[in-house]
């Protein structure tokens, strides 16, 4: 499916496709979290999207010019407000990490360090039934590299895309690139 096909949930105020690129400018204040340690829900972040049916993994490449705090990019998958995982790139504490959000009506929040890559960072999701498998491709040795197995819901269809947010300022400027949804990969852990 072309980029261009894909659905916005909250557009943001500025972005191009171009090929398999997209580029995002962020608005302000923008965030995905529910309730947990803050006290706040928000559900404004920038999303595209297309719907996936059954199992499947999804990649994406993200690089960005983190500089405020939170500034945050990478993929989402979406059954509903309550329902969502958020994986990617967030600069924090002046530091860029792997993390991942799940939240199953109230957020979790997991921080892991990573090497950062001038090329960016790619990432996956991958769908096996009640389960989201996460990992990110390590630039200095070119193997996959585990970062969390989390519950999700199972339903038929999840909304798969790519995602960004800054909850702290706006124009966190953000580009993905070669965005792919295809068949899952194998349910092995371990080589």
């Amino acid at each position: 499916m072309p980029l261009q096909d894909l659905t916005w949930l909250n557009p943001p105020p500025h972005h191009a496709i171009d090929g398999d690129t997209v580029r995002v400018r962020t608005g302000k204040e923008t965030d995905f979290w529910r309730e947990t340690f803050y006290g706040f829900w928000r559900d404004n972040g920038h999303f595209l999207y297309r719907p996936v049916e059954g199992d499947f993994t999804a990649e994406v490449t993200v690089e960005g010019r983190y500089e405020v705090l939170y500034d945050q990019a990478g993929l989402m998958v979406r059954l509903s407000e309550t329902h969502w995982i958020k994986a990617g790139i967030e600069y924090t504490d002046g530091v860029m990490y792997f993390s991942v959000v799940v939240t199953n009506d109230a957020s979790d929040w997991s921080l892991a360090t990573i090497a950062a890559s001038p090329h960016g960072v790619r990432i996956r999701l991958t769908r096996h039934a009640e389960t989201i498998r996460i990992q990110y491709l390590d630039a200095s040795d070119g193997q996959w590299k585990p970062v969390r197995l989390a519950y999700f819901p199972i339903s038929k269809a999840v909304d798969v895309g790519m995602m960004c947010c800054s909850p702290q300022r706006e124009g966190f400027e953000v580009t993905f690139s070669g965005f792919s949804i295809g068949p899952p990969i194998s349910r092995e852990l371990h080589d």
